[in-house]
């Protein structure tokens, strides 16, 4: 039966300490980092959203397209495929795969750039709370 232990404190390390010691051979165990928060991936859209809505560049581009821009930045894989129209579409890229600091730094790098390029947010300071 699969099992998941989130490591909060030393109670949690001794408990997966202790599956690890009863479980049988070849089982495979896998450790990895906490998936995004919910509110990193509200902050996201809302500020997806505003860099769309401001068009810094004269870039007249979805959300869904800024996301794969930011993404592809910061070395993510993003696969571009010709949508019905011919027009290249990205896909093949996931936010909620994202951990929580991949996820502030994409939130990061969003803010950076928008802060370059005159986008006005509507909240204020869009990625701070990105790393919390």
């Amino acid at each position: 039966m699969p099992q998941t232990v989130i490591i909060r404190g030393p109670e949690q390390r001794a408990l997966a300490h202790s599956i690890v010691d009863k479980a049988p051979i070849g089982i495979v165990v896998t450790f990895k980092h906490p998936t995004r928060k919910i509110e990193q991936n509200a902050r996201m859209w809302a500020m997806l959203t505003d860099v769309s809505r401001n068009k810094p560049e004269g870039r007249l581009w979805t959300t869904e397209v800024w996301k794969a821009a930011f993404m592809d930045f910061l070395g993510h894989e993003v696969q571009w495929q010709p949508g019905l129209s011919g027009t290249p579409i990205p896909t093949g890229y996931r936010t909620s795969k994202l951990n929580v600091g991949q996820m502030a730094d994409l939130i990061t790098v969003i803010a950076e750039y928008g802060d370059r390029h005159g986008v006005l947010w509507s909240e204020p300071n869009p990625y701070e709370e990105s790393r919390q």
